[in-house]
């Protein structure tokens, strides 16, 4: 069986999903091919477990100091574009595309009539989980963006729906010793200037803090200032105290495993982003801010240590039922045996 997985490349946390695969997926001798969209592949980093990965130009979403820049995501995008990329992916040497919410891969399995599998966070809310600020462009967007034969969604509680739970691939780094003394903050959607204004303002408190417009390693009294990488991140998130970031899916999900407690701003006019905020927050798993408010940050500094969220290693149970290659069977079975196995913290507010 020879697979070309599409990537939404808008963003980390896809990326992150799509490493945790391919790594099961190598591990089980699956013949696959990556295809990444939505960014310059100048702008990718760390993507040693993508092999010679292709990149087309896809659709993406613009956000400028934390909020989505409507008219900029629509005039920085070209539908014509994204038509003559569709029609020019040949999907002839492939079985069966995997997608996660990217949209030339899927659209091209549609038309080609190729076996997709869709395996995103957005796929969730095809269902009934908390939702917040969507509207029927957003619902639009969910159903259409990337579509699929089989759609499985991501979730951290599955809210009596047919969903899995997230696909962590972070694990504590070896002779990294917990809860050592600062705070990770990644908030790629806000501007740096803005970030810094906010954490010198707790001067005893030391942060650090990754950044795409952080080109080398920088200490401004007690903030370290770090570009992105993905090896250095994975070992200071294992090390830190707590985590301030944007509404995303993954990254709250690597942190809720590791026992880190969590600060999110969700960026705004993004309705999956303030969803989740919400959500976890509902779960009693996160903290929340609307904008960068420093009476949040203090609140949330004075917050006792968090206790983690034992998630099962769901791509490979995923990758292996992949690999069996009856996808139009039901799932049930795949997701309810998975779900049996998380186990969350005594103060999670959860009911079945």
């Amino acid at each position: 069986m020879k697979i070309l997985y599409g990537v939404q490349g808008t963003g980390n946390g896809h990326t992150a999903r799509a490493r945790a695969m391919a790594l099961a997926l190598k591990e089980r001798n699956a013949d696959v091919d990556f295809l990444f969209s939505g960014r310059e592949k100048s702008k990718f980093f760390s993507m040693e477990a993508f092999g010679d990965f292709d990149v087309r130009r896809g659709l993406t979403i613009v956000s400028e100091q934390g909020k989505v820049n409507y008219l900029k995501t629509v005039t920085d995008n070209s539908i014509i574009s994204l038509y003559k990329e569709i029609s020019q992916l040949d999907l002839s040497a492939y079985d069966l595309v995997i997608n996660d919410f990217e949209p030339v891969s899927a659209w091209a399995a549609k038309r080609q009539k190729v076996p997709c599998i869709g395996i995103s966070h957005q796929n969730a809310f095809r269902y009934e989980v908390p939702k917040k600020g969507d509207g029927w462009i957003d619902n639009r967007l969910i159903h259409h963006f990337a579509p699929a034969d089989v759609h499985l969604g991501l979730h951290w509680y599955h809210f009596n729906q047919p969903i899995l739970p997230p696909i962590v691939h972070t694990r504590r780094a070896d002779g990294v010793s917990e809860h050592q003394p600062f705070s990770l903050v990644y908030l790629p959607f806000e501007s740096i200037e803005d970030i810094m204004d906010l954490l010198l303002r707790f001067t005893r408190h030391q942060f650090v803090c990754y950044h795409p417009e952080v080109i080398e390693s920088d200490v401004v009294e007690n903030i370290r200032l770090e570009p992105l990488s993905h090896v250095q991140f994975q070992q200071d998130l294992s090390a830190c105290q707590g985590v301030i970031a944007n509404g995303g899916f993954e990254l709250p999900s690597e942190a809720l495993s590791l026992g880190k407690k969590l600060l999110l701003k969700p960026l705004s006019g993004q309705f999956e982003q303030e969803s989740n905020v919400a959500t976890l927050e509902h779960l009693g798993l996160a903290q929340s801010m609307e904008h960068l408010d420093p009476s949040a940050v203090r609140s949330w500094l004075d917050e006792s240590a968090a206790e983690s969220v034992n998630y099962p290693d769901v791509a490979s149970h995923l990758s292996d039922w992949i690999l069996q290659g009856k996808w139009n069977n039901n799932s049930a079975s795949l997701w309810e045996s998975l779900w049996e196995k998380v186990d969350f913290p005594s103060y999670a507010s959860i009911h079945d």
